[in-house]
């Protein structure tokens, strides 16, 4: 990718509305319009509400280059993240630290499951970055509208995306799991979900179809949270219930590694007994004995597809919404030594 784009006073990327655009729409200066967009005072309330319109019309945001805000000049990639207690989140925030830091971008974090107001979070944060990059799940529609101008990639959407976005798209991994399993002579799966009871999340449902369509009944198991003490103990429960159980395949590796632990303290063979596999492809799978067998998503990848689309949307060369900005990243199946 190219350096990242630059911004001048009278100028923006892509034909994008400037200052200038909408001082000649709403018949003023360039200081009226400095002070309506930033609410300063020293213009009258019509004014101030003629000017703010013709920015609306013409989709004009305010530079933060020319209010000098942050790091007077640098550009700024907001990020949105679920949990940085989860591994997965630093994982992937690290890749994307990493590639803005290439592109001469700082990027601003933004923990919205562990904040208190996460609506105020998401907004503060469309007002200083200028593309943002994250996790919106059902809070998708009022974050968009919090975020107003400001570009937005979303990842892993679970329905159709009104933004940018970067799905990824297990299918396949999945199918070669299944395939795996059948050639490994397994005969009990038990497919540990994090969903509501009932509900099978949406990995969950392609595990349990694939395994269906080969000839198992899979058992299904219902972990509140996708987390190392719930997979602990859903594996628990499940090696008491399910006596002729012989693998496991976990909503994610961090499950997974709770599944081993029970495995352990129940003195269950890993993977003489019981085969397991997590999905994420995680490093630290490759951390624990036995190594953790996972559905791997290559995390740098999701990285990189996802800044590249906020840079080309930034500079006007992508649109904001339809499927010249869908990208697809795929996982596979990465064998290890728990199954």
């Amino acid at each position: 990718m190219a350096g990242p784009p630059r911004l001048t006073e009278g100028a923006a990327p892509g034909g994008r509305a400037t200052i200038l655009d909408v001082a000649a729409a709403a018949g003023v200066s360039r200081q009226t319009v400095t002070r309506a967009v930033n609410g300063l005072s020293g213009i009258s309330a019509a004014t101030k509400e003629r000017v703010l319109a013709a920015a609306e019309r013409l989709d004009y945001r305010p530079s933060r280059f020319g209010r000098g805000l942050v790091t007077g000049g640098d550009h700024q990639l907001g990020l949105v993240v679920n949990d940085l207690r989860n591994p997965y989140t630093p994982q992937l925030a690290s890749a994307v630290f990493r590639l803005a830091a290439e592109q001469g971008w700082n990027v601003m974090l933004a923990d919205v499951d562990l904040a208190s107001d996460a609506d105020r979070m998401v907004q503060a944060l469309g007002a200083q970055t200028d593309v943002v990059i994250g996790y919106l799940g059902t809070r998708r529609e009022r974050w968009n509208a919090l975020l107003g101008t400001v570009p937005m990639v979303e990842l892993d959407p679970h329905t159709e995306p009104s933004t940018a976005a970067v799905r990824l798209d297990p299918a396949d991994a999945v199918e070669a799991l299944a395939d795996h399993l059948v050639a490994a002579g397994v005969r009990h799966p038990v497919v540990l979900d994090h969903s509501e009871a009932g509900r099978p999340s949406v990995r969950g449902a392609l595990v349990t179809d694939a395994l269906r369509r080969r000839g198992y009944l899979p058992e299904l198991v219902h972990a509140a949270q996708a987390t190392a003490e719930c997979g602990a103990a859903e594996a628990t429960r499940a090696l008491a219930r399910f006596r002729r159980l012989d693998a496991f395949v976990a909503f994610n590796d961090v499950t997974a590694l709770g599944v081993l632990q029970a495995c352990r303290r129940a003195g269950v063979d890993v993977p003489g007994a019981v085969r397991v596999v997590g999905v994420d492809g995680l490093s630290l799978g490759e951390l624990v004995a036995p190594t953790l067998t996972t559905l791997a998503v290559d995390l740098d990848e999701v990285a990189r597809v996802a800044v590249d689309l906020a840079l080309g949307m930034l500079a006007g060369e992508l649109p904001r919404s339809g499927p010249e900005v869908q990208r697809t990243v795929r996982h596979r199946l990465l064998l290890r030594e728990s199954a």
